[in-house]
């Protein structure tokens, strides 16, 4: 019973280690409804539910009780054709607050942190998970200034994201 105590609390140990929490701050004044349409990921960190993607998309509408829908499309390239992903979308604080929890997986609901937006023309936005392993960088065309690029990596390195791993997404299949 000892040995089985001790490999559950490490296991516990371990998958508490395996990310570290991020204190990105939602932005403030967010519409959602100029939220709603397409947004092409620009870049990214690797994790599973993404590797190997290009030309990855998502797009956002509205559904009823004022929460979102999500439908996530990417090009699997091994696999030579499109993956789509349907998710739903939930405000956790007011619905001018960009914090948002989503879930693909039935009842698991994870954060989307809106850290950073184009609050002009709703051209980008930057996107925490809440976690050093969730990170991406959003835009209405599939690609973004140079000035944009370099304010994504300012804010995300502050916030402290390892950003040398980031992913930047090639967008050349116009879906």
């Amino acid at each position: 019973m000892k040995k089985l105590t001790t490999f559950l609390i490490s296991g516990l140990a371990l998958v508490g280690c395996a990310s570290t929490k991020i204190d990105a701050r939602p932005v403030t004044g967010f519409d959602a409804d100029r939220y709603l349409g397409k947004w092409y990921e620009i870049a990214r960190l690797d994790h599973k539910f993404e590797r190997g993607m290009t030309d990855v998309t998502a797009t956002y509408s509205l559904r009823d009780g004022g929460k979102l829908t999500v439908m996530n499309r990417g090009f699997k390239r091994k696999k030579g054709k499109f993956k789509d992903a349907k998710g739903k979308a939930k405000f956790e604080d007011a619905r001018t607050t960009g914090h948002l929890k989503v879930s693909f997986f039935g009842p698991f609901y994870g954060d989307y942190i809106i850290f950073g937006l184009d609050k002009e023309n709703y051209s980008y936005a930057y996107i925490s998970g809440g976690k050093d392993k969730y990170l991406w960088l959003l835009a209405r065309t599939p690609t973004v200034s140079d000035a944009v690029k370099q304010d994504f990596l300012t804010r995300s390195r502050a916030l402290g994201y390892e950003t040398d791993g980031l992913i930047w997404v090639p967008q050349t299949r116009g879906e």
